[in-house]
Order: C-alpha cells, then structure tokens, then sequence
C-alpha cells in the first residue's frame, strides 16, 4: 500500500512539473520579442492610416472636427459669460488673455498629431541612446530578448529534472510568472500611449480657459509618466546587464530583482511625477493561483 501510495504521488508529482515546465517554457518562447515590441516604442505607435484618420491630420478630418466645434463652443460660452459680466459686475478672464490663448492653442490643437509625434520621438531617442550605450559597453543587445536569452541560459527549465516544489523550481516561476506580468502591464501602457494621444486635442483646448486648465496639467503628467517609464526601463536593463551572473543561487536572486525593479519601474514614476498605474497582478499572487491558493 505505501509502495502503492508513493507511485501515485510520483506520478501526479511529475506530472504537474511537467506541465508547468511546458507552461514556462512557451510562456518564455512567445515572450521574447513581444516585450521588445510593446515597451520600446516610437513614432510608429500612431503613423498607422487608421490612427491617423481617426486623430485628424487637419482640422477638417476625425477627432479635430469635434475639437474644432468645441473651439467654437468655448467662444461662444466666453461670449454670453462677458455679457453677463458685463450687467453684473462679476469678474472673468481677460478678453485679451483669452483672444491670446484662443489663438495659440487652437493652433496647438490643430497640430497635436505633430506635437505627440515629436514627443515620442524624443522619448524613444533617449531610451535608444541609454540602450546604445550598454550595447557599447558590454557588446550585447540591451534589449529583453537577450535578457530572457541569458536568464535561460543559468536558470533552464528545459532539462527534464525541472522541480516546481524545489527552491529552483519556485525561483523559475516567479521569473516566468514575472515575465508574463510585464507582458500585461507593457500591453496596458501601449494602448494607454495610444488613447492620451487621441484625446491630445482636447487635452490642449483645456488650456483656453482658467477653469479647466488642470485637465491639461493632469493629462500631460499621465502621458509622460507612460512615456518616461521606457527611458527608466532601458536603465534597469543597463544596471542588470552589468552584473555578472553565474548558476549559482546568488545570481538567481539577482534575476529575480532585475524582474522585480522591472514590474515596479511603473511605481517609481508615479512617486516621481504621478500618472496611473499599468501594473498588473502580482507575480506572486499569480503564482499562488496556479497553485490553487486564494
């Protein structure tokens, strides 16, 4: 019977390494070069035909038809406040001040496909340039395909004594579990960069008038937290690639920090600048449910 009792164990034993060695190793095949892709971006994110044809590159083409009319709008509720100043008394914003900033938003406004460009551009410059250094310096790629490439290369899963209940078992998940996570939270900030880019143009309207020029003040910190978070990721990357690494545990841990620091870098733009967060489950907390745990 014990005989008995520890063949079953084994059985169901080997058969859940199995699975998740196979789970982590195509989580690990199809992660590579989608991480690349969706965090160090450029102006391509919005030169599709579509975005472009749904942003408006003129004033008479998508989103800045409406931004366009609510120009009008705003002059308009200027206008019937100034006359009712005007009986009342009551103070307004500047008829000068306002003609001033009517003129030069409006044409911001009409140029916020460009202006959004110019700013991805820059960004994505400055994170290509921190990550042409590394690649100077340690004569690699400083991209997450060799990350992952390298981690492989000291913390296998491919060997069939792979062992989730071990210590390298549970180190192996958490960096694979890890990975996945950074998939989600990169995915959210590509759509995130994609949407704050759309409504620019009222984002930029918002400036005409004292009353809603925070909206501009809150958009503009979300869009550059999103944006910054690649500049800070190509220098975690940079730190990383210049520790030394080894099979032993030292360096896993090491891993597993690099993976850490990479799924807070959101977090730490926020203590800086503000913005919203992208970041998605816990790692751990993934882990536990594939385990079953609550």
């Amino acid at each position: 019977m014990e005989d008995s009792a520890l063949n079953i164990t084994s059985i169901i034993t080997d058969t859940i390494n199995s699975l998740f060695s196979n789970l982590f190793s195509s989580i690990d095949n199809s992660i590579y070069s989608l991480l690349d892709d969706i965090t160090f971006i450029d102006t391509s994110i919005i030169s599709d035909n579509i975005f472009q044809n749904i942003l408006g590159m003129s004033s008479n083409e998508g989103i800045l038809i409406i931004s366009n009319i609510l120009l009008f709008g705003i002059i308009l509720y200027y206008s019937v406040n100034r006359l009712i100043a005007y009986f009342t008394g009551s103070e307004i914003q500047n008829s000068k001040n306002f003609i001033f900033r009517l003129i030069i938003f409006g044409i911001f406004m009409n140029s916020s496909y460009f202006i959004c460009e110019q700013i991805i551009n820059i960004n994505s410059l400055v994170s290509l340039a921190i990550r042409n250094i590394g690649e100077i310096v340690y004569n690699k790629d400083i991209c997450f395909s060799t990350f992952v490439n390298e981690l492989n290369s000291f913390v296998s899963i491919s060997d069939n004594n792979f062992n989730l209940f071990s210590v390298d078992g549970i180190i192996r998940s958490f960096i694979s579990l890890g990975l996945f996570n950074l998939i989600f939270s990169y995915s959210l900030r590509y759509v995130l960069i994609k949407v704050f880019v759309l409504i620019c143009p009222f984002a930029i309207l918002c400036l005409i008038h004292n009353k809603t020029k925070w909206i501009f003040s809150a958009w503009l910190r979300i869009l550059m937290s999103l944006l910054l978070l690649q500049i800070l990721i190509s220098l975690i990357l940079l730190v990383c690639f210049s520790f030394t690494y080894s099979k032993d545990m030292l360096s896993k841990l090491m891993y597993i920090g690099c993976i850490y620091a990479l799924i807070k870098s959101n977090s730490i733009i926020r203590e800086f600048i503000g913005g919203i967060s992208t970041n998605a489950a816990n790692p751990i907390s993934n882990f536990k449910s594939f385990l079953g745990g609550k």
